[in-house]
């Protein structure tokens, strides 16, 4: 069970696929007996290291220490920035009509045109430095993950990597100490060789900015995963976790454990290099009205303490994906604060 949970054999040749070919959580064996939300591997692993503590009481076992791990997929970094004068007005339009943010419209001539070297301060994407703050406010680092390529318009990001406002957000999150990582774009989950492309257009980026960084890793575009391909091409580009695995639909323990272990080829029987760092939740998973629908109140803090403290029960990580975009209302950036300081 242990490895057929780790290996995710389970989802080896599967066509019970969403709109997105993923594999939904509603179609796996944890959600449909009811233990997606306990890491079982790690509660197996306690039961475990208590027999052998009663069998061998000299012997000393390695003990694990509870860690936050944010990580944010850069998708959109600017509202306003990256985009053509007629797409501009075309989201002004929608700021009046939609949003019913006239103000916001007004400025977004002068965001706009003020984000040709760096993100505009005032653009309601660019919510980097706050991020950034709470993060150093709790003691804890934040990894941001880069689109580095297209291979789907519609899907991908509108901005490009090399764009001289990405590599000033680059430098400063450098400069105070995060994670800079990849996010590969939409089609390359069946397509390692493009994942590999993507990884060393961010490294030669990276390199020419002097930054330098003791690992890599990074979390695929939309949570898109295949079993056991999309393992290969972050073998393959040299890096070192991937953080891709929870599902989109809901939250927990997709892999049974919230702790990283060596990636495994169920189908060629391999140990590879590669480490899983799985995704214990992502904030539209919990929020978003297309999944669990629980908004920004109380209803939706509970369900992400819950998760944080069943991983600090087996002494795991809790690692939280939330987007720079989903933090543009106060709500949104108190319930972001309290997830972290609970």
């Amino acid at each position: 069970m242990i490895y057929w949970m780790l290996s995710r054999q389970e989802e080896v040749n599967r066509s019970d696929l969403d709109s997105h070919q993923r594999f939904p959580a509603t179609a796996s064996h944890a959600y449909k007996h009811g233990y997606l939300e306990r890491p079982v591997v790690d509660e197996w692993f306690v039961i475990l290291a208590q027999v052998v503590h009663r069998l061998w009481p000299r012997l000393e076992l390695i003990e694990h220490t509870f860690s936050m791990i944010p990580s944010h997929d850069v998708d959109t970094p600017a509202r306003y920035g990256f985009t053509s004068f007629g797409r501009l007005l075309f989201t002004m339009a929608g700021d009046v009509v939609r949003r019913h943010k006239p103000i916001e419209a007004l400025q977004a001539p002068r965001i706009w045109a003020g984000s040709k070297e760096m993100l505009h301060s005032a653009d309601p994407f660019n919510t980097f430095n706050w991020i950034m703050d709470v993060s150093e406010q709790n003691g804890i680092t934040s990894a941001f993950y880069f689109i580095c390529g297209r291979t789907l318009r519609s899907r991908d990001a509108n901005y490009d990597v090399r764009h001289p406002a990405i590599r000033d957000l680059m430098r400063r999150i450098h400069a105070r100490g995060h994670e800079i990582g990849l996010h590969p774009s939409y089609n390359t989950y069946q397509k390692p060789d493009s994942i590999v492309t993507e990884a060393q257009e961010l490294l030669s980026i990276c390199t020419e900015e002097g930054i330098v960084q003791r690992e890599w890793g990074g979390r695929m575009h939309y949570l898109r995963w295949q079993t056991p391909i999309t393992l290969y091409g972050w073998e393959q580009a040299g890096m070192a976790y991937d953080t891709t695995l929870s599902y989109a639909d809901r939250p927990g323990f997709r892999c049974g454990t919230c702790h990283e272990y060596p990636a495994f080829d169920p189908v060629a029987d391999k140990a590879l290099q590669l480490r899983i760092r799985p995704l214990i939740a992502m904030e539209c998973t919990v929020m978003a009205p297309r999944y669990m629908n629980l908004g920004s109140d109380e209803a939706a803090l509970k369900k992400f303490v819950e998760l944080k403290e069943t991983c600090r029960s087996v002494r795991g990580n809790f690692a939280l994906l939330w987007h720079n975009t989903m933090l543009e209302r106060k709500q949104d950036r108190i319930l972001y604060k309290n997830v972290l300081e609970a």
